[in-house]
């Protein structure tokens, strides 16, 4: 088993209080999530902690040390900072800074998903953005409750030329995926949908 494996191993179960820590690659080493909320990173048999607001006064006080990753031959600090002999051998210290470190990111994806912008989705763009605005679309919150179908409907009643490929373009954003990697099965029912509405008015 490589280092940076066992430690993943190590560390989901002295973690094992904050919930059921997942890994997956990334950075070229591991990202650990809970309920999908990435925390920390193992590296090189290192575990790198995600700083946050609370726990930045502990990481400057012991000097933790940042995970550097290597962009176009530079090195690049990341907003991740090792944790040392002293703290892996504290237990209670680790679950609690760890904690800190994972209420910081979920924090962090709340207050950016609260400010995204339709131009944010997948598929979407500024010119999508201003279309949707045209039909009185103004936020992510109304794009997911009109819907794709009914959303293209409102679109294509100030645009006649709107195809279905951007159908499947208010689908992906809406589900959070390319438009090409949308599901067969959703394809084929957008495009029977398509071919019995093209011709309807929003």
């Amino acid at each position: 088993m490589s280092s940076s494996k066992q430690r993943i191993e190590q560390t989901k179960q002295r973690l094992a209080a904050l919930g059921p820590v997942e890994s997956r690659t990334q950075f070229g080493g591991y990202s650990l999530s809970v309920a999908k909320t990435v925390f920390a990173v193992v590296a090189d048999g290192e575990l790198y902690l995600r700083a946050c607001e609370q726990a930045q006064p502990y990481i400057s006080e012991r000097k933790m040390q940042p995970l550097h990753f290597v962009k176009r031959g530079l090195p690049v600090a990341l907003n991740y900072y090792r944790v040392d002999g002293v703290l892996w051998s504290d237990a209670d210290q680790l679950v609690a800074i760890s904690s800190l470190c994972l209420n910081g990111a979920r924090q962090e994806l709340k207050d950016r998903l609260r400010n995204r912008r339709i131009k944010d989705l997948p598929n979407m763009g500024i010119r999508m953005e201003a279309l949707l605005r045209e039909v009185g679309i103004c936020s992510i919150e109304m794009l997911m409750e009109q819907g794709a179908k009914r959303s293209w409907l409102k679109l294509r009643a100030i645009n006649k030329h709107l195809g279905l490929s951007v159908l499947f373009a208010l689908e992906g954003a809406i589900v959070g995926s390319h438009y090409e990697a949308l599901p067969t099965a959703v394809k084929e029912e957008l495009r029977a949908w398509f071919k019995s509405n093209a011709h309807r008015k929003g």
